[in-house]
């Protein structure tokens, strides 16, 4: 068979492998935040809680973005721009200053308030501050944590079962129109998002982590006090001369 006849059966084989040899596209990378002095009053455990409530956080901003898109009308009743209604909600969380639609209700009760059909006030701004607050509130009242600081695991496992509620409660419940209280996932015809549950999921997941893991340090400390004791008896080099 001639190279001409080879051609045309040849090409396909090549793209093929040169598919196959392109490098995969880049879907971000793990960036660790820089250094601190701060961190020398930081335990590994005082870290990993500190990184898992601004990880926390951070979703919670981003839940209230996309939320703010699907629903452009809350953020009117805070300011002349989205950006800027994002801002104000932040700052509040930040800064642990009340948002004055809630009442003056923290924790569980504005969640409770910000999720009521009957709430007429900037539903988004009101329900991403309030879950922000109930998860700060599971935390002992702290965003950062240093080597005075505990977490109370009970405390954190009921805060990922609340925000569970949340998130059905958001997909669920109706106004007094019959209309959802908010747009957020959508499902139907060509049309799949998913995007809200799965931001929710990823809280859940580290309240989750952040509780099991408060409970397993307690209990390792005792472990590995026997095993210092243990190790100081049994497990010591012997003289060869």
């Amino acid at each position: 068979m001639t190279t001409r006849k080879l051609l045309p059966l040849l090409l396909p084989w090549v793209a093929l492998l040169a598919a196959c040899a392109s490098s995969p596209a880049p879907h971000g990378q793990v960036r660790g935040a820089d250094a601190s002095s701060r961190e020398m009053g930081q335990s590994d455990s005082n870290r990993v809680a500190t990184l898992a409530m601004r990880a926390n956080l951070e979703s919670l901003y981003l839940l209230m973005s996309k939320l703010y898109r699907r629903n452009p009308a809350e953020w009117k009743k805070t300011a002349t721009t989205r950006e800027e209604a994002e801002k104000k909600v932040r700052d509040a969380i930040e800064q642990r200053q009340p948002w004055p639609e809630l009442q003056g209700k923290r924790d569980i009760a504005a969640m409770t308030l910000a999720l009521s059909p009957d709430f007429k006030g900037d539903r988004v701004a009101a329900f991403i501050d309030a879950t922000a607050d109930m998860i700060i509130v599971a935390h002992g009242n702290k965003i950062e944590f240093f080597l005075v600081d505990g977490l109370d695991a009970q405390h954190l496992y009921n805060a990922a079962r609340n925000v569970e509620i949340a998130a059905w409660v958001l997909a669920s419940r109706r106004n007094a129109a019959g209309a959802p209280l908010l747009l957020s996932d959508e499902i139907g015809g060509d049309v799949r998002n998913l995007s809200f549950e799965r931001e929710f999921g990823k809280i859940v997941g580290r309240l989750d982590l952040m509780a099991e893991f408060s409970t397993e340090r307690y209990r390792r400390a005792g472990i590995s006090y026997v095993q210092n004791l243990l190790g100081g008896s049994f497990l010591q080099f012997l003289p060869v001369r």
